[in-house]
């Protein structure tokens, strides 16, 4: 069978090691510009691993609901969700090897306060995908459409904090050094091997494809 060109994906909130990976076996890669905001998915939250457990990072937003486009969802400021998501990268990786080098591509995002949550997304990925030398050409979706056109594997929601653990569709765990602990966490968000591995991250992610 010949392998899909494109891809059709949800857009996350600092996305998983797995969701990279996705990204790799395509050539076009399709953003689900015009489906209902869902909650408790990865559109508004992360995992890290911090020196006590793994923590979720949430972004708060304004009145979402199941029947609200994912580009009219806007983040909630009056809560202090940008302080407290930066002290805890900072307290869980600022000792790491290449903090310092990655750091402030995020804190120049974060600083520009983006209304809408779908922007602060599109922005954080296109500055993971620059920091791993990985170059896709990203398109949004003009429509939704419940199915794909032939040559696009759809992808959306496949990736979800609910499923069971292990349950991946092209994606092989490869350990590296993380931070904590003596037992290596899969699948973190990306800037867990990003902070770890630096320019090695990349090479990581090639290796955790299943072909």
């Amino acid at each position: 069978m010949e392998p899909s060109a494109s891809v059709v994906i949800d857009l996350h909130y600092l996305p998983c090691l797995e969701y990279f990976v996705c990204l790799l076996k395509y050539d076009v890669v399709y953003l689900e510009a015009c489906e209902h905001f869902q909650k408790q998915s990865y559109r508004n939250r992360c995992k890290i691993l911090t020196a006590n457990k793994v923590a979720t990072l949430s972004v708060p937003v304004y009145n979402s609901n199941s029947k609200q486009s994912i580009r009219e969802v806007q983040i909630d400021y009056a809560q202090k969700w940008l302080t407290d998501h930066w002290r805890t990268i900072a307290s869980a990786y600022g000792k790491s090897a290449y903090f310092a080098h990655y750091a402030g591509f995020f804190e120049e995002v974060y600083l520009r306060k983006y209304k809408f949550l779908f922007d602060l997304n599109f922005e954080l990925l296109t500055a993971c995908l620059s920091l791993l030398k990985i170059n896709k050409k990203i398109e949004l979706t003009s429509s939704y459409k419940n199915y794909t056109e032939k040559g696009s594997d759809d992808l959306r929601s496949m990736i979800h904090p609910k499923r069971t653990e292990g349950e991946y569709y092209i994606y092989r765990p490869i350990p590296y050094m993380q931070n904590f602990g003596n037992n290596f966490v899969s699948n973190l968000s990306i800037i867990d091997v990003l902070f770890c591995e630096g320019p090695y991250a990349a090479n990581i992610i090639r290796q955790s494809l299943i072909e």
